[in-house]
């Protein structure tokens, strides 16, 4: 069981978090949780409800999809610092567009979804540079997923994708 001070540390040492206020750094606090998993773990399946937004702390995550006639594939490898789940946040998704699986062993922090939308709704100065932070991972993640297409489509698979 993990104490709040420890929680607190964690949180301390993700660079956004340091452009809260004392008001707002105390609130994500309160709907943190740390979460230790091992290598081989899942956190989350694809088509589960969304109920955590993560960031790595230790340790790597990936993030793989089903594709039909090429089964999971995997699209991303989060590392410390990097958020996954951020659709979670969002309010029209309600399950989960991928799934997660620890590469290595590390620790998570897990953001309580529905609270932290209530609390954005609630306080917009908060919900401002939550979703602004969630927009640069968009973009960022978008941009990776296009230059993998732009791979894929130069580069198909000469046997029509399978592997």
């Amino acid at each position: 069981m993990t104490t709040q001070s420890e929680i607190l540390a964690e949180l301390e040492k993700i660079p956004w978090f340091r452009e809260l206020k004392a008001e707002h750094f105390q609130r994500m606090a309160a709907i943190a949780t740390l979460r230790r998993v091992k290598a081989g773990e899942t956190l989350f399946h694809e088509g589960d409800k969304e109920d955590y937004l993560y960031i790595v702390m230790e340790g790597r995550v990936a993030l793989d999809m089903f594709m039909p006639h090429r089964g999971k594939v995997r699209f991303y490898t989060a590392e410390e610092m990097d958020v996954i789940g951020w659709s979670s946040v969002t309010p029209v998704v309600h399950q989960r567009t991928a799934g997660a699986i620890a590469v290595m062993d590390g620790l998570v922090v897990a953001l309580d979804a529905e609270k932290l939308r209530q609390i954005c709704d609630e306080d917009h100065d908060l919900g401002y540079l939550v979703m602004r932070r969630l927009a640069n991972i968009i973009a960022g993640r978008l941009m990776v997923t296009r230059l993998q297409l732009v791979d894929m489509f130069a580069h198909p698979d000469k046997e029509g994708g399978n592997d």
